[in-house]
């Protein structure tokens, strides 16, 4: 008698062929999940890293001493930074000014409070530490007004400070991701004493200047034309011979400008401080920080440049990254470049500024730094700093040999 037969070949049971399949399925679920889950993740990293955000606390209060006017905080590679620095703040004041370190320990930072802090006045614990140090142009006892700068977007505050003499010169300054202007502040007392006009600019999404209608950040991309809007309005107000200094994501937006304004004939450099350069460099290094799997981070950066994604990242468009890698279009810049970096910045690694320094060599001069972390060179060293803009400034010929520093 012939027994029952099976498929040719199968030598498994159908309970066992049931139970494949069912192993199968679970796994092909199991899959869909992770990649799900990927996705979801990597979705919510795109949109953190265009969507513009309110300061994070970053820094404990623990003990305030109204009396000594002393502050003691918990201890960060921020905190226990030498210099001059700022602290937001949430109670008796928003915003207080820290002086050097007077003590330490492993676990906190006695510093000395720059602005009085009256008797019984209490401060929340929750801090944002600040290398601002100037948080109001008033701050600086200098004169200035303010001006509204048009731009496709509509009309963008800006500071301006005249120089003591009637000149030429201009300096544009360019704030990065997530702060304001006054970030630029400490900035103006250095090009005022070399006879040069300031104008401190904002651009949209940025909490002063108008919103686009996404709201997000394009990473430099579309920032750039506020900025050459208001080098029309310097040039209009007779600027010839400007320099855009960018911050950070200024940074950025102030080589967008380098490579695609149409009033290359006066511009006369860019000064670099802290800069994104590439920033494929900085969200792969902020990635690794934060312990996102490599998969996550590359879909991030998919999808904030796929034009299908756009929708769901909110962009608006896609983010040229391509367009924004300042290395790879290095022989498109014309202008000299002063690149000021931290090798231990800890927020954009110094690297592609480093890389551009090695492939045009001809038009960029890079002083490194150490300890001094992201955008605190003048607060650490602001000696160093001054010269190094100074007579960066002079080998351009853009001051006279005679002209130095101010205090």
């Amino acid at each position: 008698m012939n027994g029952p037969r099976h498929a040719a070949g199968s030598g498994a049971s159908p309970r066992s062929a049931d139970a494949l399949r069912a192993a199968a399925t679970v796994l092909a679920l199991s899959l869909g999940a992770v990649v799900t889950a990927i996705g979801a993740i990597s979705l919510r990293v795109a949109r953190r890293v265009v969507t513009p955000a309110p300061r994070v606390p970053d820094t404990r209060i623990v003990d305030l001493d109204t009396t000594a006017q002393t502050i003691t905080l918990a201890r960060t590679p921020d905190t226990v930074l030498p210099g001059r620095y700022g602290l937001f703040t949430t109670g008796a004041l928003p915003y207080v000014k820290l002086g050097s370190v007077l003590s330490e320990d492993a676990r906190t930072v006695k510093r000395k409070l720059l602005t009085h802090v009256a008797p019984g006045a209490r401060l929340a614990p929750d801090a944002a530490f600040s290398g601002w140090y100037y948080d109001r142009p008033d701050d600086l006892q200098l004169p200035f007004r303010n001006e509204l700068i048009g731009s496709g977007v509509g009309p963008c505050p800006a500071w301006l400070f005249p120089a003591a003499e009637e000149t030429d010169r201009w300096v544009v300054q360019v704030h990065g991701r997530g702060t304001t202007r006054a970030e630029a502040l400490r900035a103006v007392p250095l090009f005022r004493s070399l006879g040069f006009t300031s104008l401190l600019v904002s651009y949209r999404n940025d909490g002063e200047a108008p919103r686009s209608r996404t709201g997000t950040y394009a990473l430099g991309a579309t920032e750039w034309r506020d900025v050459d809007a208001a080098i029309g309005f310097a040039r209009r107000s007779g600027a010839r011979r400007i320099v855009v200094m960018g911050w950070s994501m200024g940074g950025a937006i102030a080589l967008q400008v380098e490579l695609n304004s149409p009033h290359q004939d006066v511009l006369a450099g860019l000064i670099l401080e802290s800069p994104v350069v590439d920033w494929r460099v900085v969200l792969d290094y902020q990635a690794h920080l934060m312990g996102l799997p490599a998969p996550v981070t590359g879909l991030a950066l998919g999808t904030l440049s796929s034009e299908w994604a756009a929708p769901v990242a909110r962009t608006g468009a896609a983010i040229p990254f391509d367009q924004l890698d300042a290395v790879a279009r290095a022989e498109e810049l014309h202008h000299p470049i002063l690149l000021l970096h931290s090798d231990d910045d800890g927020f954009v690694p110094s690297d592609a500024s480093h890389a551009l320094a090695r492939v045009r060599p001809d038009l960029v001069e890079m002083h490194t730094f150490a300890v001094a972390r992201h955008t605190k060179l003048w607060n650490y060293d602001q000696v160093r700093w001054s010269a190094a803009i100074t007579e960066w400034l002079r080998r351009q010929q853009l001051i006279e040999p005679g002209e130095a520093a101010g205090s």
